[in-house]
């Protein structure tokens, strides 16, 4: 979802229900709250309705021309994958920053579940968001101070589930308004769909979700609406993050053996796991030679990469577990996104293991 903790529930109410959920949530959270509100308020405030921007004459031609685009797919999102017609992403603001928001997550040392934070409304989440990167930073260095391994990262964009339409809706940001074609279409797909189903307690299902209906959505975008250009870009850039996510995903399955190996030490295990990370990046190297693509500009990759432990290996986890489950429901249903999001819809009100074990399901009766 690229989400930022509290502030996805509640935007510009959030210091009224903040305030007043301040007893029942505890006095060391206000801090936390105000800047998630007042962070959200900021960028509602920074926003204006795209045609005035179109209409603007200090707007760049390159920006007019990128929010054109938006709003093509904006009408595509609904017309064609049946998400919310809504204010959201009819409105754009420009933060003069590279992050709206940038996301801390954590976790132990010899596990990859990630800690939860647990917020009224929203529920408990595996990541908390702050507005201003160096609070970042200071939230992940306690808690390495308290034995967790702690990563950071910035986030382009977040959904707020469609609580703030009646204020204007989620706009669409500097923060992603460049990307090529293509991604920008998933991300407004992606984000739009957590405004469809969204499980308490539940980021793995809910970011799986969002991830499935962005390529699927994308897959038809890119077939009827986009140009040969915007199709190859795609087809490379989407190439190449396939082969990491595949890199990635084998990593996490060997560092979770390790874990599970009941007969190892704790010193063997903690060897055993460097060794693991040690050939991933090493593995990482091999596959961005093969791209052939210069290294400088691989700097997201490159950083997290360097940076990698349980705590982004985690993170990453939720946007991709259920992925295949819900793509291979969604072709069980023979592509009708209605009765989709309906079976999603449905799957969202089970128990968390069950709607798990059903998607799951769906992905070995596809293999």
């Amino acid at each position: 979802m690229k989400k930022g903790g509290w502030v996805v529930a509640s935007g510009l109410g959030a210091i009224a229900l903040a305030l007043s959920l301040l007893c029942l949530t505890g006095c060391s959270n206000l801090g936390y709250y105000w800047q998630s509100a007042t962070g959200h308020l900021r960028v509602m405030q920074a926003s204006k309705p795209v045609d005035e921007w179109l209409q603007d004459q200090a707007a760049s031609p390159k920006l007019k021309e990128r929010l054109a685009l938006s709003q093509r797919i904006r009408a595509f999102a609904s017309s064609e994958l049946h998400l919310p017609d809504n204010p959201s992403y009819r409105r754009y603001a420009d933060l003069h920053r590279n992050a709206v928001i940038w996301n801390v997550v954590a976790a132990p040392e010899f596990s990859l579940k990630l800690k939860t934070w647990c917020f009224p409304v929203t529920g408990c989440v595996g990541y908390r968001g702050y507005y201003d990167e160096s609070d970042a930073k200071a939230e992940a260095a306690e808690l390495r101070q308290e034995g967790y391994e702690a990563a950071t990262y910035p986030v382009p964009a977040y959904s707020t589930l469609g609580w703030m339409n009646w204020a204007g809706g989620d706009p669409l940001l500097n923060t992603f308004i460049g990307y090529p074609e293509g991604e920008l279409a998933r991300l407004i797909f992606h984000e739009l769909a957590h405004q469809v189903v969204y499980a308490k307690d539940d980021t793995v299902f809910n970011e799986s979700f969002a991830t499935a209906v962005e390529r699927l959505g994308v897959q038809r975008w890119l077939l009827t609406r986009a140009s040969e250009e915007a199709r190859i870009d795609y087809a490379s850039y989407d190439a190449r993050r396939n082969q990491f996510r595949a890199l990635t995903r084998g990593t996490r399955d060997r560092l979770q053996a390790v874990y599970e190996d009941k007969s190892l030490t704790g010193a063997q295990r903690r060897e055993r796991k460097e060794q693991v990370l040690a050939q991933f990046r090493a593995d990482y190297v091999k596959l961005r030679d093969s791209w052939g693509i210069d290294p400088a500009r691989l700097r997201g990759y490159n950083e997290w990469v360097a940076g990698a432990n349980n705590a982004s290996f985690g993170a990453q986890a939720a946007y991709d577990d259920l992925v295949p489950g819900f793509e291979g429901l969604f072709a069980s249903l023979g592509g009708d996104w209605v009765r989709f999001y309906d079976e999603a819809k449905r799957l969202a009100k089970l128990p968390k293991e069950e709607r798990h074990q059903y998607l799951k399901d769906k992905e070995k009766a596809r293999a």
